[in-house]
């Protein structure tokens, strides 16, 4: 076996574990525990600072604080047992107070993102390796128009190279709106190139009608918008994760800040239950 997939199995099997030392824990020890629920809420807010932590991890990398995988499996890891000690401290129920409801969508919608972005982060990387040669994304728009340039270029060119204007025809009508579009994001991120597929069928059919002159610039088009449907895919899965935190750190920091609320309405309504 791997040592990846060693430690893997190991992690799994830590919170499994966990998990379920946590639940035969507090099955024994909550009919003698009077605070249990204050407990488990207290471990629930160190699990959650814990969590929030990673974020703050990643803005400070030169600090000596463990390495960045090592963070994010514990993030990951921790976040699972996290929804156990959720569930333990909410009594396997939906709250039916209207506060402690949208604390609890807000820590829902927290661990569902978590988990959307992990399962995303893992196919990103593959599917951007497998686009070829990788681009900044804030370069991204400088290549776009690079390759709009040229595309241009080279069906302008055609008309004097081959004494024809079928390529210069064929551009205007069909791809000089596909390379100033940012293309479509739902297509590349469930990567099924629909608009580049069809254009490139076009392209093939096209060639039959053509001398040896016009497919040398067909085949440099085709190239084009190949590359062009590469950068827009990259485009859009680096967009994807950047919406992805823009997403879930915001929803995170709410939950902390809602958490801090429940914490003094928890202790209010104690203090005046104890007065009376």
């Amino acid at each position: 076996m791997r040592p990846f997939v060693q430690r893997r199995f190991a992690g799994l099997i830590l919170l499994i574990a966990a998990l379920v030392a946590l639940v035969f824990g507090h099955a024994q020890l909550a009919p003698s525990l009077r605070h249990m629920a204050a407990l488990t809420g207290w471990a629930l807010l160190a699990v959650c600072l814990f969590l929030t932590a990673y974020n703050a991890r990643k803005k400070l990398p030169f600090l000596p604080l463990g390495n960045s995988r090592t963070w994010l499996q514990l993030h990951a890891y921790v976040g699972y047992f996290s929804v156990g000690l959720f569930m333990v401290h909410t009594g396997w129920r939906w709250p039916s107070g209207w506060f402690e409801g949208i604390l609890a969508v807000l820590y829902t919608a927290v661990a569902l993102s978590g988990v959307l972005g992990l399962f995303w982060s893992r196919v990103v990387p593959r599917r951007l390796t497998a686009c070829g040669d990788e681009v900044v994304f804030e370069r991204i728009p400088i290549v776009r128009r690079q390759l709009a340039e040229r595309a241009e270029q080279l069906a302008l060119d055609s008309v004097v190279s081959t004494q024809s204007a079928a390529i210069a025809d064929f551009y205007n009508l069909h791809l000089a709106g596909y390379f100033v579009d940012p293309g479509s994001l739902w297509q590349h991120w469930v990567g099924t190139h629909r608009t580049a597929r069809r254009l490139l069928d076009k392209l093939e059919d096209l060639q039959r009608f053509l001398n040896a002159d016009q497919k040398k610039v067909l085949d440099e088009l085709v190239l084009l918008v190949r590359r062009k449907d590469s950068i827009d895919e990259q485009h859009a899965l680096q967009l994807s994760l950047r919406l992805w935190l823009f997403v879930h750190i915001p929803l995170t920091y709410s939950l902390l800040v809602f958490t801090a609320f429940h914490i003094v309405l928890v202790f209010g309504f104690s203090a005046g239950v104890g007065t009376k």
